[in-house]
């Protein structure tokens, strides 16, 4: 089994590194040089032919891409702790958090990234005014963040699961592409101190 990831701050690797950990997996990452394009090559879209990480490569040689698919997959070879949930109800709810993480939040930074910082202007064609713009969509995700959060320690409840993983690498992302947590938001802030202080999140 071979997990094709890359180092910080590229937020989708740092989720599966951070997921193995709360389980307990030791699975070393074999890196692949995003700055060299590697994970574009056709040795590589081979693998995965979207040219993106992470993949795990399994023994028979099937592969598995996106962050959510390889870590239910890990769930389910390993299940404790759960991570997905246990009941029903538990289950809706972190996929319920995973997707708002990912459209809500992670979208409008990814928008900038994209469209607006200086790393990616070589790579695609840049539509300026529409990445400045997801500034404030992302300043209205920190808003919701904090209501959400003030009567519960973790997204979906009492308990910490993927979709606290996902918002983590998020908002640690955003932070280093210039997009910080605003201070005034004190359910938000408490939530990625508690998050933060997890042996995992060094992963």
């Amino acid at each position: 089994m071979i997990l094709y990831g890359a180092p910080n701050p590229a937020p989708n690797p740092r989720r599966v590194r951070i997921f193995l950990a709360e389980k307990g997996v030791e699975l070393p990452e074999t890196r692949v040089d995003m700055m060299k394009r590697e994970h574009k090559s056709p040795e590589f879209r081979a693998k995965n032919s979207m040219g993106q990480l992470p993949t795990l490569e399994l023994d028979d040689g099937t592969c598995i891409s996106e962050t959510v698919a390889i870590c239910r997959y890990f769930d389910a070879v390993h299940p404790e702790p759960p991570m997905f949930g246990t009941t029903p109800v538990e289950k809706a709810l972190v996929d319920m958090w995973t997707r708002r993480t990912e459209f809500t939040v992670m979208m409008p930074v990814g928008n900038f990234w994209r469209h607006a910082h200086p790393r990616t202007a070589a790579l695609l064609t840049q539509y300026k005014d529409f990445g400045e713009s997801n500034k404030e969509t992302y300043k209205g995700a920190q808003r919701w963040l904090n209501r959400e959060l003030a009567d519960r320690p973790w997204l979906t409840g009492e308990t910490f699961t993927m979709a606290d993983i996902c918002l983590l690498t998020t908002v640690d992302f955003a932070g280093w592409i210039g997009l910080p947590l605003e201070p005034e938001h004190e359910n938000l802030k408490a939530w990625h101190d508690r998050v933060s202080a997890r042996p995992s999140a060094s992963a």
